[in-house]
């Protein structure tokens, strides 16, 4: 009885001892994930304002914006010490450490580059000119029909009552107006959503979102006119209007542009275990106005792709 008695006791004291280990363990655990997500909270948001300074400086050169500018170019995943190593005055030997395990990725896109839903409502009625564009649109996608009227019956509706608080205020929102998950996805690289009227780039315009747009315009010119647009973009509308031909009638002042004035930029931070991606739009006034941000939580993928125009997960909104 005394040895089953000790052996006991002895099993219950190791019981307590892994017990309290592991919860100090897990407490460990949570409280460094918790610092590891301020902190790369924190370097997001240095990340949007630096990508706020480029896109001011960008404004002050010129009102035409296409993808050879800085701000188009994507910021391929790189170490935060790459960045310190040209200024590592003041910097402390924890810092440095920590900088050489943190990594950033990003890119800025051009919204105006796809079409804006909003488009689709003018005043109580849809726009003509724009249904047509996401009617070629769906076509060349292979959506049905029917979901872009359903589509259109529903913004209509919304904006027909009091509160636009009905309305969406981002894209992901979309699937309240009756476009499912897959829908939307397929969508995704072609449309957006912007508070306002806004018209297409043809200088950052797929060929898709061209073809769409653009009525009379072929496909396989379409993608022809991007590979001359890239070589050397249009500066003014009159001069994509000579490069598209006789397909560059069908262009108007009110539906296509130059310049940008809505950019969505895309941060992402990985450190240690965490992995936090965010996405911000930008309307491009004088102070670089943040209209709304979102960020997520990853778990740290086995082959990161460092790629700023990947998908972001499910996350919730931050306005």
């Amino acid at each position: 009885m005394a040895l089953i008695t000790a052996m006991l006791t002895v099993a219950l004291i190791a019981t307590l001892a892994a017990t309290a280990l592991w919860q100090q363990w897990r407490s460990l655990q949570v409280e460094t994930a918790e610092r590891q997500r301020q902190q790369s909270v924190w370097l997001l948001t240095g990340a949007l304002d630096w990508a706020r300074l480029i896109l001011r400086e960008d404004g002050r050169s010129g009102n035409t914006d296409h993808l050879g500018e800085p701000w188009a170019l994507p910021l391929q995943e790189a170490r935060l010490s790459s960045f310190l190593a040209s200024s590592s005055d003041g910097v402390s030997e924890d810092d440095a450490a920590m900088a050489d395990r943190v990594f950033l990725s990003g890119q800025i896109l051009d919204l105006q580059a796809r079409l804006n839903v909003f488009n689709l409502m003018q005043g109580d009625q849809a726009s003509a000119p724009d249904l047509a564009a996401f009617g070629r649109l769906f076509e060349l996608l292979g959506l049905p029909r029917a979901a872009l009227d359903s589509l259109v019956q529903q913004l209509l509706a919304a904006q027909r009552t009091d509160s636009r608080l009905l309305l969406p205020q981002r894209f992901s929102q979309l699937n309240w107006m009756g476009l499912s998950p897959l829908q939307l996805a397929r969508l995704e690289p072609f449309i957006t959503w912007l508070p306002v009227r806004t018209n297409v780039n043809l200088n950052t315009a797929p060929p898709e979102v061209l073809y769409a747009s653009v009525p009379q315009l072929p496909l396989a010119q379409a993608q022809r006119a991007v590979q001359l647009r890239d070589s050397q973009h249009w500066r003014t509308l009159e001069e994509a209007t000579r490069a598209l031909g006789d397909a560059g009638a069908g262009l108007a002042a009110n539906l296509h542009g130059v310049s940008t004035n809505y950019v969505e930029v895309i941060g992402r931070v990985r450190l240690g275990s965490t992995t936090l991606t965010e996405r911000s739009v930008i309307q491009r006034d004088e102070n670089q106005r943040v209209l709304w941000r979102e960020r997520g939580t990853l778990a740290t993928p086995s082959r990161p792709t460092g790629d700023g125009a990947s998908r972001m997960p499910t996350a919730s909104g931050t306005p």
